[in-house]
């Protein structure tokens, strides 16, 4: 029991180094429609959306789950996810005008 709540103690560590990080994106338009989204940030990262922003969506909440993985399995977390970056922070995100 004491070492189930002392492993929680430890996750609850790790959530607190994590507070918001901005990491990169690539996307790239598929042959047959939709867009792709991978990171060099997050190596395991792929997401697939009808538009870049559905992508960036996706990217977001897939990037969440790897983040809660890595805590819940005592995995280390990737290098760019694992450094607290404090506002203000300057972002570019994507803005579809058509």
């Amino acid at each position: 029991m004491a070492e189930k709540r002392h492993a929680r103690s430890k996750r609850q560590e790790r959530i607190a180094e994590v507070d918001e990080v901005a990491i990169r994106l690539h996307i790239e338009p598929l042959a047959d429609g939709g867009y792709v989204a991978t990171s060099r940030d997050v190596p395991s990262l792929v997401a697939e959306g009808r538009s870049v922003t559905e992508a960036v969506e996706i990217a977001h909440g897939l990037t969440r789950k790897i983040v809660e993985s890595c805590i819940e399995h005592g995995d280390p977390l990737p290098p760019a996810l694992a450094k607290l970056r404090k506002p203000p922070l300057d972002l570019l995100i994507p803005v579809g005008v058509r």
